[in-house]
């Protein structure tokens, strides 16, 4: 199944406008990093207690936030689970006791909060879970080297299946995506959480298959035309794989636009990042990856040429000599 037929675009052309939208998100996702929001951690991260509480009639969060509020407690993060009539929440409160054993303060001051307001008696809690300072820290450093070292493996198999430029374009793009990811959590401070890095882990792996098809395409070219530019080899294979890369981006994002959308507040950060994911995986591939390809060969050749009319002109001077 094709979208399109006999696709002409130069791809390569656009290459600073890919750029320029790039070095704005990118920047402005640091900015917020280090100036702003930072690195917007949850409590799996941080450290704390998350209970999960079910009402028995209908609230809404603001009633618990100010239930919550009444009891000292102002920085709790209250979120609903599943449809409004169900009365479920998560009620997440960040702790940062150095005794782990001190944690279970915060359940203590969370039911202490509800049975002290008008909540009393008509609410049930369905689950606690305590993270910690020392897990959060932990948690934070394998998600940093889980993302490390995927990097590093592509990047070692790109360079046995085609060659170490391929693979330092791939692995380039890729960590493009994951920056830009982080980059748009911090603008909008949504939290990450440890489902939140399965996805960035997911969508690493994605954006990378997406490159690496366009990568074999590319192969394919050069060994039936030789004549061609590189920059010419490269918008051919993009155009080739076009179809197939809007095909499949295209359902992978209905499902998980679906899945943002309809899927509560439990699955919202997942959700989000795969959103993110799914379209800057598939455009780093065109914009990121693929010119830098481009730019490396082009440099390679240039060099190639420079070096071959120093020998003949060297050849030259030993002739007169």
């Amino acid at each position: 199944m094709e979208f399109f037929r006999n696709v002409n675009v130069d791809w390569m052309s656009k290459k600073w406008y890919f750029l320029g939208f790039s070095l704005i998100v990118t920047v402005a996702g640091l900015l917020s990093i280090f100036f702003w929001h930072g690195i917007p951690l949850g409590v799996d991260f941080r450290g704390g207690t998350i209970i999960t509480v079910k009402f028995s009639e209908p609230v809404h969060e603001d009633q618990i936030r100010d239930a919550v509020s009444k009891a000292g407690v102002k920085d709790a993060r209250i979120q609903s689970i599943g449809p409004a009539a169900n009365s479920e929440f998560i009620i997440a409160l960040e702790e940062k006791a150095a005794d782990e054993r001190a944690l279970d303060s915060g359940r203590q001051t969370i039911i202490g909060a509800l049975n002290n307001s008008p909540f009393a008696g008509k609410y049930q809690v369905r689950n606690v879970d305590i993270v910690g300072p020392q897990v959060g820290k932990q948690l934070q450093s394998q998600a940093f080297w889980a993302t490390m070292y995927s990097l590093a493996g592509m990047l070692i198999y790109l360079w046995f299946r085609f060659e170490l430029i391929y693979g330092v374009a791939a692995v380039v793009a890729v960590f493009h995506d994951t920056l830009f990811t982080l980059g748009v959590f911090s603008l909008t401070n949504t939290e990450i959480s440890l489902t939140v890095i399965a996805a960035i882990l997911t969508l690493i792996g994605y954006s990378m298959n997406d490159t690496i098809v366009v990568f074999d395409r590319i192969r394919e070219n050069l060994k039936l035309s030789r004549r061609e530019s590189m920059r010419e080899l490269v918008n051919k294979s993009i155009n080739q794989t076009l179809s197939r890369t809007i095909l499949t981006s295209g359902l992978t994002f209905l499902t998980v636009i679906s899945l943002y959308l309809f899927g509560g507040q439990v699955l919202h950060g997942f959700s989000f990042a795969l959103v993110i994911g799914i379209l800057i995986g598939t455009y780093s591939s065109i914009a990121v990856a693929a010119p830098m390809l481009v730019a490396y060969q082009e440099s390679r050749a240039e060099k190639q040429g420079r070096l071959s009319a120093k020998q003949v002109e060297a050849k030259r001077d030993r002739v007169r000599a």
